[in-house]
C-alpha cells in the first residue's frame, strides 16, 4: 500500500504502507508501527508479529532513506524538520487507513522503536484523543528541551507503555521520564519500566506487555 499524502516538503509521503499481521478488511484493532533510524517497515512489522493476536491489523509507514530525521531527537526541532513533521503526517495517514476500514481511533495503537519511538510519542502527544494506546520503546518526546505545560488536550485514559535502559546510548532516562509525565498529564494511563544495562533495543517483558494490551483490544 502506498501513503496518498505528498508534496516537497513531504520527504516520507510516496514511502511504502506496509501490512501484516490480521488483513486489515478482517481486523477489530490495528498498530501503527514506526521503525528506527536505519531500519525499514518491514522489520518493524516482523517485530510487530511478536505481540500479534488474531484480529491485530499492523500498518507500518517506510521512511524514505530508511531515517526519518536527519539529527538526534534532543536537537532543536527546526534542525530535524522537514522529516519530522512528514512522519508525523506518515502516522495520520496510516491512522486515517485504518479509520477508512472501519477501526476507530481508539482501536488503534500507535508503537515505535528510536526514532520511531520519538515520533510515536510525539505523535500521540500533539493530537490527543483516545486511542487504543501509545507505545514508546526506547524513545520520547521531540525537542531540545521539553516544556509540560505546552501539550494540551485529553487522551481521555489512553494506556501506554515506555521502556528503555538506563544506559541506553541515545535516549536519555530523562526524556522517557519527562515524556511520561507529559502523557500523563494528558490524561493518559502510562507504564514506565526502565531496565538496567539493557543497551538499546526491545526485550521479552516489553513484547509481552504489548501483547497484553493488545488482548485487551481484540477480545
Amino acid at each position: 500500500m502506498r501513503n496518498p499524502h505528498r508534496n516537497q516538503d513531504d520527504p516520507h509521503g510516496d514511502q511504502q504502507l506496509v501490512a501484516a499481521g490480521t488483513d486489515l478488511a478482517d481486523a477489530s484493532a490495528a498498530a501503527i508501527l514506526l521503525h528506527g533510524r536505519g531500519a525499514t517497515a518491514r522489520s518493524i512489522a516482523q517485530t510487530g508479529l511478536e505481540f500479534h493476536r488474531e484480529g491485530l491489523a499492523l500498518l507500518a509507514p517506510q521512511a524514505a532513506g530508511n531515517t526519518w530525521y536527519p539529527n538526534p531527537f534532543t536537537a532543536p526541532v527546526e534542525r530535524n524538520e522537514p522529516g519530522r513533521s512528514s512522519g508525523l503526517d506518515a502516522i495520520q495517514a496510516a491512522i486515517d487507513r485504518a479509520n477508512e476500514a472501519g477501526i476507530d481511533t481508539e482501536q488503534v495503537i500507535v508503537l515505535g522503536f528510536s526514532q520511531g519511538a520519538c515520533l510515536a510519542t510525539e505523535f500521540v502527544a500533539r493530537n490527543p484523543t483516545r486511542y487504543g494506546g501509545v507505545v514508546g520503546f526506547s524513545g520520547g518526546l521531540i525537542g531540545e528541551t521539553i516544556d509540560t505545560d505546552e501539550y494540551e488536550g485529553d487522551l481521555d485514559g489512553t494506556p501506554g507503555f515506555l521502556g528503555c535502559s538506563d544506559v541506553d546510548p541515545h535516549i536519555p532516562e530523562e526524556r522517557v521520564h519527562t515524556t511520561a509525565t507529559v502523557l500523563e498529564n494528558l490524561n493518559g494511563d502510562i507504564e514506565t519500566r526502565i531496565y538496567e544495562g539493557m543497551g538499546h533495543g526491545v526485550n521479552r517483558d516489553e513484547l509481552e506487555y504489548v501483547g497484553g494490551m493488545v488482548e485487551s483490544l481484540v477480545e
